[in-house]
């Protein structure tokens, strides 16, 4: 009978001790064990011989009846391709407070023909009531809640009466009683994923998996966790604007392009059905340093403010501060500015905003970035019905973007009357009656254009 015991094992140099130690006296790395699961047989006993699989051929697998779940939310089933696939495990992470809990609850109450199973390991069910009374949740009898951080036990009611759908909030909460680790660690997490995902794979149940995050912005734990999952998923927003975003950083089961958008409310997370209208409502027409760009997340285009705020520096050295850009593009932008278009902006602070709270890393919102600081260096509005699109490369050129058609029919669609954006994207464009294209070449083409 093999006997099940814990050992520690130098990350850096494979070194085993059968305790934690600071430094390894193996290779002198620091903070480098970590707890792991091995099986002890005796010497004289043979090991036996595992069983050979057998192998199947791409063409001999059927799926004609494979048929996705619906969470009965359109921004949750864009986000992971389509629905939920069977057998599949999906990690979500994100802040505390963004609303991860929440998600996952209006997600389970909204599948009543399915049996979903809530393990929570930091709320009593009592505790889930009350959430759920306060997101108007309608009582089901399918939605089980389980107050219990033990996989072990969580893994045999699951094997007696196995439900449709799991979640794990979270899975730094789960524990092994084999290890001697507490939960959180890096073997807990590790092996409690791991059998989270056995129980997903043999019983053909989704799991979904809540994960805390660091400091950093990465989620907690070991990273072989996101390499285990098929999805990971990340629930973004800022404490101080309602909206939040929910991107697919890992997909295998569909693109990680895609977004959803929601509005947390009173009464919970409310899905956005034209995020470009929302982040456009309170816009300021007139002010200088606002610009409209098209931004293309996933197959969505959307439309969003920039704004920039350019002002004298009281210090030698001038202010660079971004929200929801890369501080080091905005950098870049300003270096060719001053290079290729004469701008100085060298004694002036520049302070870039994506307004709503979202952030954009697309290159493609270059010139709209460009545009709202020299707008504002100027102190001279856009004007209002003018979307902007266009990326800068360092020689000052406008370099061609992709899907320029799905982003001016946007524009269109919202009552724009004029798009700039780079002249080769004009060629594969068909003729749009309501909208003037301008097509440019340089970034002093499109200064001419906007501020003659």
């Amino acid at each position: 009978m093999s006997k099940i015991q814990t050992r520690y094992v130098c990350q850096s140099c494979a070194y085993e001790s059968p305790r934690w130690v600071g430094k390894c006296p193996n290779c002198a790395e620091w903070n480098t064990f970590v707890e792991e699961l091995s099986k002890k047989t005796s010497a004289h006993k043979a090991r036996a011989r595992p069983a050979a699989s057998a192998a199947v051929a791409l063409s001999g697998i059927d799926l004609t009846h494979e048929e996705r779940l619906t969470t009965h939310m359109a921004e949750c089933d864009r986000v992971l391709g389509g629905g939920i696939v069977r057998g599949s495990v999906i990690l979500l992470g994100g802040d505390p407070g963004v609303g991860k809990s929440t998600l996952m609850l209006q997600i389970a109450a909204r599948m009543p023909e399915k049996i979903v199973l809530y393990v929570s390991g930091e709320e009593s069910t009592r505790q889930i009531k009350l959430r759920a009374d306060r997101l108007s949740c309608a009582p089901s009898d399918k939605l089980l809640l389980l107050a219990e951080t033990n996989v072990e036990i969580i893994a045999e009611l699951v094997d007696r009466t196995p439900p449709d759908v799991i979640i794990v909030d979270s899975i730094q909460t789960m524990y092994r009683s084999t290890f001697e680790s507490s939960p959180g660690s890096v073997g807990q997490v590790r092996e409690s994923t791991a059998l989270f995902t056995r129980l997903a794979k043999e019983k053909a149940i989704p799991v979904f998996l809540i994960g805390h995050v660091t400091k950093e912005g990465v989620i907690a734990g070991p990273k072989v966790i996101e390499h285990m999952v098929d999805t990971v998923l990340q629930f973004e927003g800022d404490s101080h604007y309602a909206y939040r975003i929910l991107r697919a950083m890992k997909n295998r089961y569909g693109s990680t392009n895609e977004i959803g958008v929601f509005e947390m409310r009173d009464s919970g997370l409310e899905e956005v059905k034209n995020p470009s209208e929302v982040f456009l409502s309170e816009r300021s027409l007139g002010a200088s340093g606002s610009a409209v760009v098209a931004s293309i997340e996933g197959s969505r285009p959307i439309l969003i403010e920039v704004q920039a705020l350019v002002t004298p520096a009281n210090y030698s050295a001038p202010q660079r501060n971004t929200t929801g850009f890369d501080y080091r593009r905005l950098n870049l932008l300003l270096a060719v500015l001053e290079k290729r278009a004469g701008v100085k902006l060298g004694q002036h602070d520049v302070f870039v905003n994506i307004a709503g709270g979202v952030r954009i890393d697309e290159p493609a919102v270059d010139l709209g970035i460009a545009t709202s600081i020299l707008s504002s260096l100027r102190d001279t509005a856009i004007d209002a019905q003018t979307v902007v699109v266009g990326e800068i490369g360092l020689s000052g050129e406008v370099r061609t973007v992709s899907q320029a058609d799905r982003r001016v029919q946007e524009a269109k669609k919202l009552g724009f009357r004029k798009c700039i954006l780079p002249a080769n994207n004009l060629k594969g464009l068909a003729r749009t009656d309501g909208i003037t294209l301008v097509g440019v070449d340089r970034i002093e083409e499109v200064m001419e254009a906007l501020f003659g």
